[in-house]
């Protein structure tokens, strides 16, 4: 595995977006369904509320959302745009991608503005950016808009207590640049593994070629839930982060004790506090938005990237972290100099 630090990229976030479903849910309803005592969902997920959307609400009217915002923030038109990228977890149709569904609604039909789906579950908001970077640095592309929208209530079983309230629906944007190398902005470096015997332990086994209709509607049906070995994909992920984070501080070139933020994926709240802990952070480094947000998937970096820098904590110069996992079950970080 090569763990060599590889030249920075100039490379600036212009711009970020979030887009907030309508309908807000309290933790008080999952108690409710239940017959819970009051605060019972609170206290085990340290999940306030979260926002789930609505049937008006499909995923590529938020990402269109959450990119005009983001674009606004910028300064730049849709259609100054080089490239559209669609990190999701969940396509919102099976074809065409759901970045092209996104490009339409940003008034870019027409245009021949390339637009694409990557998706990493999670982590995909990370890998986007990492290709984003790359291609920006070959001069493929000067500017590129990144939306990831998820609808993770769409999913859920509702009698599963473990899953179903730590998941929220929501979508963010970022839009990225290349930038002269004396602005200071830079993408140092990013760094991702896979632990395959892991797969399974995260998954919706429907909505591919692998389960179909054919195979009766019943078993379509329960395929398309979420489904979720919470303890062991736990137990994976605190047996590599340690090392997986050792390898990207080597490859940026930056110790985690030199970073300003670090933005997680806000898989849980025993996952951010077991991050934590195990990397010895101070009290302020983490960016937690689950209280209010709850998992939103591939959204989550992203989401929390973009609240961080509207509450002033990262500012021009900082150095950063964007750090997730995914089914897979994966690891994924980049540092960027903001």
């Amino acid at each position: 595995m090569d763990e060599r630090t590889p030249p920075p990229i100039p490379l600036r976030i212009t711009g970020t977006g979030e887009y907030i479903p309508s309908r807000l849910v309290r933790s008080e309803e999952f108690d409710a369904r239940w017959d819970k005592p009051a605060g019972w969902t609170r206290r085990q997920l340290g999940i306030d509320y979260r926002h789930y959307a609505t049937n008006e609400e499909p995923a590529s009217l938020m990402a269109a959302r959450a990119a005009e915002d983001a674009l606004r923030r910028a300064g730049l038109r849709a259609d100054q745009l080089d490239c559209v990228i669609s990190a999701c977890s969940v396509m919102e149709q099976a074809i065409p991608c759901t970045a092209a569904l996104v490009h339409r609604r940003l008034g870019l039909a027409g245009s021949g503005i390339p637009a694409f789906d990557i998706n990493a579950t999670c982590l995909g908001f990370v890998v986007a950016l990492d290709l984003a970077a790359a291609a920006i640095a070959v001069g493929r592309y000067r500017r590129v808009l990144i939306v990831s929208s998820e609808v993770a209530s769409a999913g859920l079983d509702w009698n599963d207590q473990e899953t179903a309230p730590l998941f929220g629906d929501g979508a963010a944007a970022v839009v990225a640049e290349a930038c002269l190398a004396e602005e200071g902005s830079q993408f140092l470096a990013a760094h991702m593994e896979t632990y395959s015997e892991g797969a399974e332990l995260c998954q919706v086994r429907a909505g591919g070629t692998r389960l179909r209709i054919a195979d009766g509607l019943e078993a379509f049906k329960q395929g398309a839930h979420f489904e979720m070995s919470g303890r062991a994909t736990y137990r994976l992920a605190a047996q590599h982060l340690p090392r997986f984070m050792a390898r990207l501080s080597t490859r940026s070139g930056v110790a985690i004790g030199d970073l300003k933020k670090l933005v997680p994926h806000q898989a849980s709240a025993k996952a951010l506090k077991h991050l934590e802990v195990a990397l010895e952070l101070r009290s302020d480094m983490l960016v937690r938005v689950l209280e209010t947000r709850g998992n939103q998937m591939a959204a989550s970096i992203p989401i929390a990237l973009h609240g961080a820098i509207e509450r002033g904590e990262i500012l021009r110069g900082d150095l950063i972290a964007l750090v997730g996992s995914g089914a897979g079950l994966s690891f994924g970080g980049a540092v960027v100099r903001y």
